[in-house]
């Protein structure tokens, strides 16, 4: 049995708090398929890819809604008379959810080399942004106030 510990992931990644501890959460009952990388690419950017072999850009969907993406995959079935004798390649429809934080959103998709990559990117409000408050030096400021 197999046990991820997400731990040193929590102080490294801005975004994906959520998502990490409904993966530790799960266990190893979270499905395996396919298999996946999180990546932090930069500040406030973050890149999924995602192991699609065999899947064309048609059998695949991404979609963002309310904070949860949604990657799916639906094999179209293959209507040759060719002969399998061994399947090693799975190709197995799929639906795999990720939890996104707050103010993070898809910038996009691209299919390469099998891989699927979904890039996110993390936009934080001017209004929630840290402020950088001047300290001034010298005698404080007396607040005057007027007396009715």
């Amino acid at each position: 049995m197999r046990h991820l510990d997400f731990s040193p992931l929590y102080r490294s990644t801005v975004g994906f708090d959520r998502l990490f501890s409904m993966l530790d959460s799960a266990g190893s009952e979270a499905p395996s398929y396919p298999p996946y990388n999180i990546e932090r690419t930069g500040e406030n950017t973050y890149r999924i890819t995602m192991a699609v072999a065999g899947f064309t850009d048609d059998e695949l969907s991404v979609e963002a809604r309310e904070h949860v993406l949604t990657i799916k995959g639906e094999k179209v079935e293959d209507e040759s008379e060719q002969e399998i004798l061994y399947r090693g390649i799975a190709s197995r429809t799929f639906e795999r959810r990720f939890q996104i934080a707050e103010h993070v959103r898809v910038e996009g998709a691209s299919l390469e080399n099998g891989l699927l990559h979904v890039d996110l990117i993390r936009e934080i409000p001017e209004a929630m942004k840290p402020r950088k408050i001047e300290i001034s030096s010298g005698a404080a400021k007396q607040i005057e106030t007027t007396a009715h």
